[in-house]
């Protein structure tokens, strides 16, 4: 018993430090720190999911230097929470509402899958145990401000 217990406080001292490194990008990209210092959290082969409008690459325009990331689009989380090796945050500015799942492996960046102006629903796939109800399957999902004016499609993220 005493081994699934290490194990636990294992996986969220992981999630708490994956947590914190992604909570470090936002500040850097808010002006707090440097590109280097944002370069030094990401793969080299990052992966990255797209979805949303064409004129919202923010984030990949700011990664790649086409854009100076303390005058670009704001990125400022509202919400972070840490699953496992994913980090989901989530916020807006203006009339763009953005969720953001990071994946880390060993405390680097391997993996980004950005969505705008998308409610997203994350799901555990994995098969319930008995005690289980439907609803335990969902991780996480979206909580926009402004969800009663406006309709957002919606998509699931299985993890």
């Amino acid at each position: 018993m005493e081994d699934v217990v290490v194990l636990e406080n294992h996986d969220e001292k992981v999630e708490m430090q994956n947590k914190a490194i992604v909570e470090m990008l936002y500040k850097a990209l808010l002006g707090e720190g440097t590109m280097v210092k944002v370069s030094k959290l990401l793969a080299s082969d990052l992966e990255w999911w797209f979805h949303g409008p064409p004129q919202c690459h923010h984030m990949k325009k700011m990664l790649t230097g086409e854009t100076d990331h303390a005058k670009g689009f704001r990125f400022e989380p509202r919400r972070v929470t840490a699953i496992g090796d994913c980090v989901i945050a989530e916020g807006w500015e203006g009339k763009a509402y953005w969720v953001h799942v990071w994946t880390l492996k060993n405390g680097l960046i391997t993996q980004f899958r950005e969505y705008f102006n998308t409610w997203l629903v994350v799901r555990d796939l994995r098969a319930p145990r008995c005690e289980d109800s439907k609803d335990s399957m969902t991780l996480w999902q979206s909580q926009p401000r402004d969800l009663y004016h406006r309709s957002l499609p919606g998509l699931v993220l299985a993890i």
